[in-house]
């Protein structure tokens, strides 16, 4: 089966949302609750499993215990971009939750936990390029890795590297941030 939005014909004539029609459809309580905005379409999110909600709790764990008040560590938290809200797994943006009145709108770092779902987190690095996050780190469960997006320019991440299980990465836009993936990966 062809995907309709691959069809050109509705492709032209699909109206997508916008964001700040978004918001006022959260505000009217339209908005289906497990979902996000991503390029002015609305997507299901998918369930958890254990094996996210555990990856997701230690690096936001990590995080906390790393970074001092000046920075905000988020999990499942919107960022406001020109064309989506996604929630990503963990973001982390300058100041603290009372400097803000509305979501923001890029992070220093953004975190997306990939159990069944690598594909299409993999597509987001191009949304979080385009909105200016300065890192972007997708967790692959199954193959126990961390791939690496740096330096946006352009609407993409001109650096991609892989970081393996038992390696460390540092983490280049919050430099006091050091993952250990042996002890990320302990007992999964």
């Amino acid at each position: 089966m062809v995907p309709i939005l691959s069809q050109p014909g509705f492709r032209q004539r699909a109206m997508p949302l916008s964001v700040r029609a978004w918001h006022e459809m959260i505000a009217k309580g339209l908005a289906p609750k497990r979902a996000e905005l991503i390029r002015g379409l609305i997507v299901e999110k998918l369930p958890k499993s254990i094996l996210h909600v555990i990856l997701v709790g230690r690096l936001c764990d990590l995080l906390k215990a790393l970074l001092g008040p000046q920075l905000w560590v988020r999990q499942e938290a919107s960022l406001s971009l020109a064309d989506s809200e996604p929630e990503p797994d963990v973001s982390v943006v300058d100041g603290r939750d009372a400097d803000y009145s509305s979501h923001p709108t890029t992070a220093r770092l953004v975190v997306e936990v990939a159990v069944s779902s690598l594909a299409e987190d993999k597509e987001m690095a191009t949304i979080y390029a385009e909105a200016g996050v300065t890192e972007f780190w997708l967790v692959n469960a199954p193959e126990r890795c961390i791939e690496v997006y740096r330096r946006p320019v352009g609407g993409r991440y001109e650096e991609m590297t892989v970081v393996s299980q038992g390696m460390l990465l540092g983490c280049a836009a919050l430099p006091e941030v050091k993952v250990d993936l042996a002890q990320l990966f302990k007992e999964l």
